[in-house]
């Protein structure tokens, strides 16, 4: 009935560009977006994203980076590039 699939945690360091990457292969996996249509500057509310998708990729991105998220901060930063340079430059990273 559910479609869950692990999370998966960036290899390597985690910095900007891992996070920038695990958002879109995040899309690509679970919300089934073609890779080559993810535009990093649009906004989650472009690829159909609803409130309870925000929560479920907040949920995971939780697992990612190890501390908890706002269930709101797809909407407070509201791409993947705005998304990622906010939690960079909450983690310090």
């Amino acid at each position: 009935m559910f479609n869950r699939k692990k999370v998966q945690r960036p290899q390597g360091p985690l910095t900007e560009q891992a996070l920038r990457q695990w958002l879109v292969d995040y899309l690509v996996v679970h919300v089934e977006i073609p890779r080559e249509d993810i535009d990093t500057a649009k906004t989650f509310e472009a690829y159909g994203l609803d409130s309870r998708v925000a929560v479920q990729v907040s949920g995971a991105l939780e697992k990612v980076i190890e501390r908890r998220l706002s269930p709101g901060l797809l909407y407070e930063y509201q791409s993947i590039d705005a998304l990622t340079a906010h939690l960079t430059a909450e983690l310090k990273l």
